[in-house]
């Protein structure tokens, strides 16, 4: 290898020329190149070099990224980006592959999520390549979006092999694909790229990643081995196979041969008239486990796909996976809006003159310092009359699902996600305005709307960066409807927010909650508490 310093307008080892950058990951760089000497197109990556490649001999270090390459590239021919150079950058590794066709999975995402069928034949062709290196003896290691190239006609190549050998180091790049057992620095075999599959898969179908990157290798591999990972929303019948593979334990993890089996008839489902896979489809479900609970802000996934009897022995590795269900606070989804729902028989109030027409809020409080929580207690505001009436620079809108609010000019509906049973949840809000009002319709809540929220606490402390809830969850009454409020801070990309939260049933199991979250510091302007009341004040859910 040749020892270089490069820039962008300099060639790489004095031969390659940087033309476009076309992705980028922690640690990892990637460039579409020109190979000066023959002319031909190449691709150029730049990883952080693993520590223990930094102690071998630099022939030794290339020699081994090229053998591997070599070797898969026959056994998947055209599947593999097989390595044609090894440079070496101070402690990074530039290697020189052959153009891939396509572009790379991390740039069609971040164009938003894609559906679970283009999700399982992507997620196939990668097991493929995956499958065929493990029978040669070789683990990838650092499997990642930007390492998975994807054809216009649904071709998959995958680049990156050799870069962590045989050693047991931890990955060094993209450290929020890495599993658990690489976190905890123990390096990985064939069960290590299994759940970067899953963990691609479950960003593919989310539109995020299962666990974000925390801004350093440390602090990444932290989350990635304490923090757990919600449910897929969006994944349909993918979503089995998908927490398999993110089982925490390596042992317990879905095989290949398994996951294989369900990405296989998920796509041939779809070749049928009917596309919901059926009852021969395997499923990984805890058969001993309770039924899973809905709580506000969770949307149920679409009917499970069924247990094959040839796979009843693998189920017990996958106990507890569709019972837990999830959603991230700012989740994406493919899927269009649900059917509006049925509301219960229970009359809603009607504006009148009368005292009865006064609707019995709780408003969030005014407390000047959201970081406390002792201050953070709300107290009930004066009774306000429900209305139609939008303010001054709001505007009713109704929603295809049948809801209605008074928003903010220029908001509308960012992200929908619904399920076959009719829940939803609808994010409103603008481009540049870090202001959201999440509205969710589900339909098997618990009858305590105090308890529900005692459920999004529970699973918030887990899965929320520095999850911090403002004073208790408080029973209210909402439009003459049993409901309750519940105040958190939590920090998103950096940025401290709080939300405000109501949640209100309007029939035994079906309700509505509403999330209004803000930026910390912005949460007792006028503006924003303006907003806050207009929200509470016009909201009609379904045919309300």
């Amino acid at each position: 290898m040749v020892k270089v310093q490069v820039s962008t307008n300099e060639l790489v080892a004095g031969r390659y020329r940087l033309l476009e950058g076309v992705h980028h990951e922690e640690g990892r760089e990637g460039w579409h190149g020109q190979d000066v000497e023959s002319e031909r197109p190449v691709t150029l990556t730049r990883s952080r070099l693993p520590a223990h490649l930094r102690e071998e001999a630099e022939l030794r270090t290339a020699v081994r990224i090229t053998r591997e390459s070599e070797a898969l590239g026959l056994v998947c021919p055209g599947r593999v980006s097989v390595v044609i150079d090894v440079v070496e950058d101070k402690d990074f590794l530039w290697t020189v592959t052959a153009r891939p066709e396509g572009v790379p999975l991390s740039a069609l995402l971040g164009h938003g999520p894609v559906d679970y069928v283009r999700a399982a034949r992507i997620g196939l062709g990668v097991l493929d390549v995956l499958g065929a290196a493990h029978q040669e003896g070789i683990t990838h290691g650092d499997l990642s979006p930007g390492q998975v190239w994807v054809e216009e006609r649904g071709g998959v190549t995958v680049a990156g092999f050799g870069l962590m050998g045989a050693s047991a180091s931890p990955r060094v790049t993209a450290p929020s694909y890495a599993s658990p057992e690489q976190a905890r620095g123990e390096g990985g075999g064939p069960a290590t790229d299994l759940w970067a599959l899953g963990a691609i898969m479950y960003e593919m179908v989310e539109g995020r990643p299962a666990i974000r990157d925390r801004g350093g290798l440390e602090a990444t591999f932290r989350a990635v081995e304490r923090l757990p990972i919600r449910a897929p929303l969006s994944a349909g019948p993918l979503s089995p196979a998908i927490q398999g593979l993110l089982r925490r334990d390596p042992v317990e993890r879905v095989p290949e041969s398994v996951v294989r089996e369900a990405l296989t008839r998920i796509l041939k489902a779809e070749l049928d008239e009917d596309s919901m896979p059926t009852e021969t489809l395997p499923v990984f479900r805890d058969l001993d486990g309770p039924p899973a609970r809905r709580v506000w802000g969770k949307v149920p996934l679409s009917r499970p796909v069924l247990l094959g009897g040839a796979l009843a022995v693998t189920v017990v590795c996958f106990a507890g996976l569709t019972a837990a269900g999830g959603l991230s606070e700012r989740g994406t989804s493919a899927s269009g809006p649900a059917s509006s729902p049925k509301v219960s028989a229970t009359p809603s109030p009607t504006p009148s003159a009368s005292p009865s027409s006064t609707v019995a809020q709780q408003a969030p409080s005014t407390s000047p310092s959201p970081t406390s929580s002792s201050s953070a207690s709300a107290s009930p505001s004066p009774s306000q009359t429900l209305t139609d009436d939008p303010p001054t620079g709001f505007f009713r809108y109704t929603a295809p699902q049948g809801f209605s609010v008074a928003l903010p000019k220029g908001w509308k509906p960012v992200r929908t996600e619904s399920s076959a049973d009719g829940s939803y949840r609808v994010t409103l809000g603008a481009s540049g305005d870090p202001r959201t009002l999440v509205v969710t319709y589900s339909t098997q809540l618990t009858s305590d709307p105090v308890a529900v929220w005692r459920e999004v606490d529970t699973s918030l402390r887990g899965d929320s960066i520095a999850y911090e809830r403002l004073g208790d969850i408080r029973a209210v009454t909402y439009q003459g409807y049993k409901g309750a409020d519940m105040e958190w801070l939590s920090t998103n990309d950096g940025v401290r927010e709080r939300t405000f939260g109501r949640g209100y049933l309007i029939g035994d199991h079906e309700g509505f909650s509403l999330r209004w979250t803000t930026p910390a510091a912005d949460w007792d302007t006028a503006a924003d508490r303006a907003a806050l009341t207009t929200f509470l004040r016009t909201f009609k859910g379904g045919s309300q």
